[in-house]
């Protein structure tokens, strides 16, 4: 019988059944809608912003110093089989992470994104997750496929495309922080 954690699907699928279970089965652990949606928004954030961290903090400088050793073994394993698998998980969470928001805040949502009365601390960490995810989808990832190779590109237009990519990923890691900042703020009740 094959080992269940040999397979990141099927871990991943355990682990939101052992969620479910302990949702229901334990008093106060938000086995509701607003539970679930909160819980599902703090997963995909998490997903979403940990890769923005891995590619800002260690790939990037990795490829970097890859590139400068001529001796060295080069960036072909990480641009070859880690970045596509990595890149694809960070658009859909960053997708998955808006779409739960959005569903957290239910009837709240128009208030936060328009910064009605008491919604302005919710609504500046709306605001900052729409430009990120903006930046994914628009120019982070378009960008990325020509660095790649998924899309066909001049060496000149892949060292244009990757200097986009990487500012455009630092611009969302900088938005990150206030972000999260805001979020937290808004969940915890912190007096910001």
């Amino acid at each position: 019988m094959k080992n269940p954690l040999d397979s990141v699907p099927l871990t991943i699928t355990l682990g939101v059944v052992f969620a479910i279970i302990v949702m229901v089965l334990v008093p106060g652990s938000g086995y509701n809608d607003a539970g679930l949606s909160r819980w599902l928004h703090i997963v995909t954030g998490i997903f979403w912003i940990g890769l923005l961290y891995y590619f800002n903090v260690a790939q990037i400088p990795a490829l970097a110093a890859a590139g400068a050793d001529k001796g060295g073994p080069g960036g072909a394993g990480i641009t070859k089989y880690v970045a596509p698998r990595a890149l694809l998980w960070f658009r859909w969470a960053a997708v998955a992470t808006w779409l739960t928001g959005a569903w957290l805040l239910g009837a709240r949502f128009m208030p936060a994104f328009t910064f009605q009365e008491g919604s302005q601390i919710i609504g500046i960490g709306v605001w900052l997750g729409s430009i990120m995810l903006f930046n994914v989808w628009v120019l982070i990832w378009p960008n990325q496929k020509k660095v790649l190779g998924i899309v066909a590109a001049t060496d000149e237009e892949k060292a244009k495309a990757r200097r986009t990519a990487t500012l455009t990923s630092r611009t969302n890691f900088l938005l990150s922080f206030p972000m999260l900042l805001c979020m937290g703020a808004q969940s915890h009740g912190l007096p910001f």
